[in-house]
């Protein structure tokens, strides 16, 4: 008897120490370094930092409800369409490792046992920039009101062609910032050319109350859940010679007065790229949204006037976004849904990298469905009782389906927009 109570005492000691307990030092850390700590740490979007036991242990028990509800990390993509290689969301078997460790009482475990620190260039994602680009002057915000859009040419003109790997927008102040974006302007083109470089400027409307709107590429941008742009190797962005950066920055007043200087940080390419990367929209400004309509439904497409691969999209709505839809309507006639987020979420803007990028023949279409809900039901909806128009401020309405293309660096970028079809000869003129 005496023997069979040494023999199950050794085997609980044995079963024990192999089974272990789960530890933030051994098994926690390494899911929040390659999940979390990008935006979880000092300086970025997230409110609190995560790269530590003491920062992550009093918000054990909210991590475990996030992760659960798949609230964290933000990824919105069905998962029945497309496959994405920049995919946020968490494996199950993270997430239960996560909620063991609070279900366990969130030990700490062995510091011996922590993974070794990630390391990050202060106040940089993309690593130390080549160039950086500041606001010569700060941007006063005022404490309420509405704030219109406001631009600022940078003092910089580039005098020499440059292809861009990576760049970063970093605002000064991300408390009154909701979204950067900075535009390539092209020395070709005339918007704006009357405004000093370095001050700020709302550009004027017309009577209809229109302002002129500026069509060069995307360099970068901010806003919730973006990231900065980084491009695979062999791709790069142009910065033609006579081409400089323009700011458009969305201040929203909260209640206390502050000031922004928003920067760029860009990398440029070692060596000239073989493939080009543009920013492109199918978008529809001609919608109006009806009171208290739940699924509002709204339409737009792009057709690609020559060959080229799509590398990255980007849905873009406002408050009263309810889901948003991409696909391909090939020449063929065949369609192939390529990404849907149905439950979109304003707080987060992110892009939705395919796993390889999708070959597009010319002629196909990247054709957009958007679905709005201007109801009661919808919590962050302004006032469903109002008609809701496109507009520039948050209880106004968007509908942009951006997306990234790529193509051979030497083509023209004008190829990839469709010919302008000639309207048919008037019929029954006299002879």
């Amino acid at each position: 008897m005496k023997l069979l109570s040494m023999l199950v005492c050794c085997f609980s000691v044995v079963a024990s120490g192999a089974t272990g307990s789960v530890t933030f030092s051994k098994d926690v850390a390494p899911i929040l370094q390659k999940n979390c700590q990008g935006c979880h740490r000092p300086g970025e979007a997230a409110p609190m930092s995560l790269r530590t036991y003491q920062e992550a242990r009093p918000w054990a028990r909210a991590m475990k409800q996030a992760v659960l509800a798949k609230k964290m990390p933000p990824w919105f993509a069905d998962a029945r369409y497309g496959h994405f290689r920049n995919d946020r969301s968490l494996p199950q078997k993270d997430i239960d490792t996560l909620v063991s460790w609070v279900d366990a009482g969130a030990p700490e475990g062995d510091p011996k046992d922590l993974p070794q620190p990630l390391a990050f260039v202060d106040g940089w994602n993309i690593g130390q920039p080549d160039m950086v680009l500041e606001m010569p002057e700060p941007f006063q915000v005022p404490a309420s009101g509405t704030i219109e859009y406001q631009y600022v040419v940078l003092p910089y003109k580039f005098t020499e062609d440059r292809w861009v790997q990576m760049a970063e927008v970093r605002p000064g102040n991300r408390a009154v910032v909701h979204h950067v974006i900075a535009y390539i302007r092209d020395g070709s083109s005339k918007w704006m050319r009357d405004k000093k470089p370095g001050e700020l400027f709302v550009p004027e409307a017309d009577a209809n109350g229109n302002r002129p709107s500026l069509n060069g590429d995307l360099l970068s941008g901010f806003a919730p859940g973006l990231p900065p742009s980084i491009l695979e190797p062999g791709q790069g962005r142009l910065i033609k010679a006579g081409s400089d950066i323009v700011l458009q920055l969305h201040y929203t007043a909260n209640g206390h007065a502050g000031e922004d200087r928003t920067k760029v940080g860009v990398i440029f390419c070692k060596q000239a790229p073989h493939e080009r990367v543009m920013t492109l929209a199918a978008s529809n400004s001609k919608f109006t949204i009806p009171p208290g309509d739940p699924n509002y439904q709204v339409d737009a497409s792009f057709e690609l006037g020559h060959d080229a691969k799509l590398s990255a999209l980007l849905p873009h709505m406002h408050l009263r976004g309810k889901d948003f839809q991409y696909r391909l309507v090939y020449p063929s006639g065949e369609t192939e849904t390529i990404l849907r987020v149905p439950h979109y979420d304003f707080g987060w803007q992110l892009w939705y990298q395919p796993v390889s990028d999708i070959v597009l023949p010319k002629g196909t279409q990247i054709a957009a469905t958007a679905h709005f809900d201007n109801s009661l039901n919808n919590p962050h909806n302004p006032d469903s009782t109002k008609a809701v128009t496109w507009g520039d401020q948050s209880w106004e309405e968007m509908m942009i389906g951006f997306f990234d293309v790529t193509f051979p660096a030497d083509l023209d970028p004008k190829q990839l927009f469709p010919e302008k079809k000639k309207a048919p000869p008037a019929t029954g003129a006299a002879e």
